[in-house]
């Protein structure tokens, strides 16, 4: 089960930080994303990583502003949101699969999902 956090309102340049909690098991060979969608759009992929570490891979469109990471001990994934832009504002979902991927980016590949949390930038 995955409980995603941390959405918010938040101006133009600011920071957010989602969470997202997983629990239900042992995730050291996991896969963990997050993607997001906004109204009309496709879902997309913003950032995913190995849970066991030594693999992360970011979207084009943020790299260089938004970083993923993971605390084990809290069986945590964070997404760090920095230099948000209006074009960031969507519903923002962690999704887990079994194992990394090289196909990271394809929504279809994850098993698993938490409920969405929302993300609002305002310009």
């Amino acid at each position: 089960q995955l409980q995603a956090s941390g959405g918010g309102l938040v101006q133009a340049g600011g920071s957010l930080r989602l969470s997202c909690a997983a629990s239900g098991g042992t995730f050291t060979n996991y896969a963990v994303a997050w993607f997001r969608q906004a109204p009309g759009k496709e879902r997309e992929v913003v950032a995913a990583m190995r849970w066991s570490g030594g693999r992360t891979a970011y979207a084009d469109s943020v790299k260089g502003r938004f970083t993923i990471s993971r605390d084990n001990a809290k069986s945590t994934v964070y997404l760090r949101m920095n230099s948000l832009n209006p074009e960031d504002t969507s519903v923002y979902y962690c999704a887990l699969r079994g194992s990394w991927t090289t196909n990271w980016s394809s929504a279809s590949e994850y098993e698993h999902w938490g409920q969405g949390t929302e993300v609002t930038v305002s310009s």
